[in-house]
């Protein structure tokens, strides 16, 4: 899997091109800012283009109208976006077409390589990664009469790791219980909170987002 890494920290940027070669990834090219980033993945075309959201010459979101921008002109290429801090906002600004190809991960999550490697080969085959501390700010919101409030702990967890993207099958490996009583959770899950049943992991995923960004 070819991978482009966008980061104006040299540092950050070498420590994460050599822990996904060391994974099995090809990092095919590296950017400093914004305008970089878009060059080389027209040039090399990646599977995953992986972007800091804040990059010169402001430090704000270059980094962010960037991954839109990739995600319009070359929709063949997943993006991972890269974050210092929890701003679910950004998350569901990226979200908000297609949920298919895209991630959102705090900087912090690189420590564990296993983790993010998943999350990165996730995004590159199509499906999503969502940062487990965004979808928990997300799920813990409150609401008078809220839908969240009938589900039962297991449920909730079960959201959460739904919301992140993960499949059934991964579902199944994080909690230890079988694929069956994962899927009647699902299914109480979407009964519970009134959302489409939908066999497309990406179309659950923005299912789930939809409801949580009321």
């Amino acid at each position: 899997m070819r991978v482009v890494l966008a980061d104006d920290s040299v540092l950050l940027r070498e420590g994460v091109a050599r822990l996904l070669e060391d994974a099995g990834f090809e990092v095919v090219g590296q950017a400093d800012n914004a305008e970089q980033l878009l060059l080389k993945v027209r040039s090399y075309k990646p599977d995953v283009a992986i972007v800091d959201i804040r990059m010169p010459p402001t430090h704000t979101d270059e980094g962010l109208r960037a991954a839109r921008e990739i995600r319009e002109l070359h929709p063949g290429t997943g993006v991972v976006v890269l974050s210092q801090y929890v701003e679910p906002e950004y998350a569901l600004d990226l979200l908000s077409d297609s949920a298919e190809g895209v991630g959102y991960l705090l900087k912090d999550r690189i420590s564990d390589v296993g983790e993010f490697a998943d999350a990165v080969r996730r995004v590159g085959e199509g499906g999503s990664a969502l940062d487990p501390a965004v979808v928990a700010q997300l799920v813990g919101r409150r609401r008078k009469d809220d839908p969240l409030d009938t589900l039962t702990p297991r449920e909730r967890e079960v959201l959460g790791l739904m919301a992140e993207g993960r499949s059934n099958q991964a579902i199944c490996a994080s909690l230890f219980v079988t694929e069956r009583a994962v899927e009647k959770h699902v299914t109480s899950i979407f009964g519970k909170l009134r959302l489409p049943a939908d066999a497309a992991d990406h179309r659950r995923v923005l299912a789930v987002l939809a409801y949580l960004q009321q």
